[in-house]
């Protein structure tokens, strides 16, 4: 009652002023909720395949406060099985990949209404992400064999032939980006060509019916007006291109990369066994040479030999991380000596801490975490109370299920203490975090349900009032501080 009458003096002080905003410039919604957690429901009914649904996670409840609606949602989204949300609070808008349909929509956080699909993409993907602006989005037509770049100011769309892309990487602003294909240690990026470039490159193409190296695709052949390279080593340089080319460049089974705060280095994870591949590990590269328009590139990337140097062995796996100041977290799956598994061994979940401060660069030991599938999709998500949210699936295959220690989709890492604090029990696959800032509480999409804990000692908080009908399978805190309350990057 007390929180009701606070929230209606709060409410009538904004109305007195003539001001609707709640906090950082941001429109009070139709809703009134100030407090909402966006969630993807797939087959919420027998005819219909996709909802995003909202509740308010300040009271943890479905319907308005006087219970007089008895839900929300996102008005005009039509999109079918929807598996990922790309949270962009500080711009107001979401992005929703649905894997049903291979739609990619933004969401108006601000009307809570859909915006329409933020581009036409080549079929379904495996992995898609959108630039804060929004100007560029790259997707990972895996079926398809493309890696599909859309340049939105330009209103162009480029389908660059890469057979085996699975997961792609943007950094905040859009002007670096890469691609990594299953099961092989090559890695790639996209450049936009200047039109001098352009006519130099469709008149070599005509002589030769190929691309000069370090390109394997240029887009549209005639007149390319992008070339997606291959990482490789500066040992060549083209005076007539503009680019460095040699030997590929060898990584581990590549999966991801993260950017550093100050965008000038990319983290490659090298999934390594997991992935089945030799050994994981963490390469630092830097971004200068790989940026997206050409002629505005500085530096080279690194030879063979120095990539080694600059290579951080990470033997309990690497295929996730994420950066909080000088340090680097980094999930995966795998063993403390590091290398395959021995016949018979089951992989486990490690967390590994890397002190991005140190020169060079110090990984602390494997940290035991719930286990999860190798190579698959895992969460990641900082949140109050200086703790760190790590979530996978079928964490039932691990070495904690078969030798019978606690075992759980979900793990909750205090970062002051460097330690886990506790496995929450299993209740399914994990497939959405996300931290309720400010609140003390995280949602997480479990099992095909919603539950609620608290960051202060992991308890449970009754989830009651924000169950779905049908399966929960991602959820993201619409009302974030930053974009950095997002587990899809």
């Amino acid at each position: 009652m007390i929180s009701a009458l606070a929230a209606l003096v709060t409410a009538g002080v904004l109305a007195g002023c003539g001001n609707n905003y709640y906090f950082a410039g941001r429109v009070l919604p139709p809703s009134g909720i100030a407090n909402r957690v966006l969630i993807a429901i797939q087959n919420p009914s027998a005819a219909t395949r996709g909802l995003l649904q909202f509740v308010d996670a300040f009271y943890d409840i479905r319907h308005n406060y006087k219970d007089t609606i008895p839900s929300f949602s996102i008005t005009g989204y039509s999109g079918a099985l929807p598996a990922t949300i790309q949270n962009l609070p500080e711009e107001q808008i979401g992005a929703v990949y649905g894997s049903g349909d291979g739609s990619f929509n933004l969401v108006n956080y601000a009307k809570e209404s859909s915006l329409g699909a933020a581009a036409a993409l080549n079929g379904l993907s495996s992995s898609v992400f959108i630039s804060r602006n929004q100007a560029f989005i790259i997707a990972a037509s895996q079926q398809a064999h493309f890696l599909t770049v859309v340049d939105k100011a330009a209103g162009r769309t480029y389908s660059l032939s890469l057979p085996g892309v699975y997961h792609v990487a943007m950094n905040p602003g859009g002007s670096v980006m890469m691609a990594f294909v299953q099961n092989s240690n090559f890695a790639y990026y996209p450049r936009k060509l200047q039109s001098s470039e352009a006519t130099s490159l469709a008149a070599y193409y005509q002589a030769n019916t190929s691309w000069p190296a370090p390109y394997v695709d240029c887009e549209p052949q005639n007149l390319p007006g992008m070339c997606l390279a291959q990482m490789q080593s500066p040992d060549n340089f083209s005076s007539q291109f503009n680019v460095y080319y040699g030997v590929p460049l060898s990584f581990d089974r590549p999966v991801k990369a993260v950017f550093s705060a100050d965008g000038s280095s990319a983290y490659i994870l090298n999934c390594g066994p997991e992935c089945g591949g030799t050994k994981s590990s963490v390469a630092v590269l830097p971004t200068a040479p790989l940026i997206l328009q050409s002629g505005q590139q500085t530096g080279s990337l690194p030879t063979q030999q120095a990539l080694a140097g600059i290579t951080i062995p990470v033997p309990g796996g690497a295929s996730n991380a994420l950066q909080n100041a000088d340090t680097l977290y980094v999930l995966g799956e795998g063993s403390t000596a590091g290398g395959p598994l021995a016949p018979g061994q089951l992989f486990s979940g490690y967390l590994t801490v890397l002190n991005l401060a140190a020169n060079p660069i110090s990984a602390g030991a494997p940290i035991s975490v719930s286990d999860s599938a190798p190579g698959q999709r895992t969460r990641m998500l900082l949140a109050d109370d200086n703790t760190l949210w790590l979530g996978g699936i079928r964490c039932t295959e691990g070495q904690r299920f078969a030798t019978g220690q606690p075992y759980g989709c979900l793990t909750m890492f205090d970062t002051s203490a460097n330690q886990v604090k506790l496995i929450e029990p299993f209740q399914g696959d994990l497939t959405g975090l996300a931290g309720v800032t400010g609140l003390h509480k995280i949602y997480i999409a479990e099992g095909g349900q919603v539950y609620i804990y608290t960051t202060t000692d992991g308890s449970a908080i009754n989830n009651f009032f924000v169950t779905v009908t049908g399966t929960a399978y991602d959820v993201a805190y619409m009302d974030g501080l930053t974009d950095g309350n997002n587990t899809v990057y």
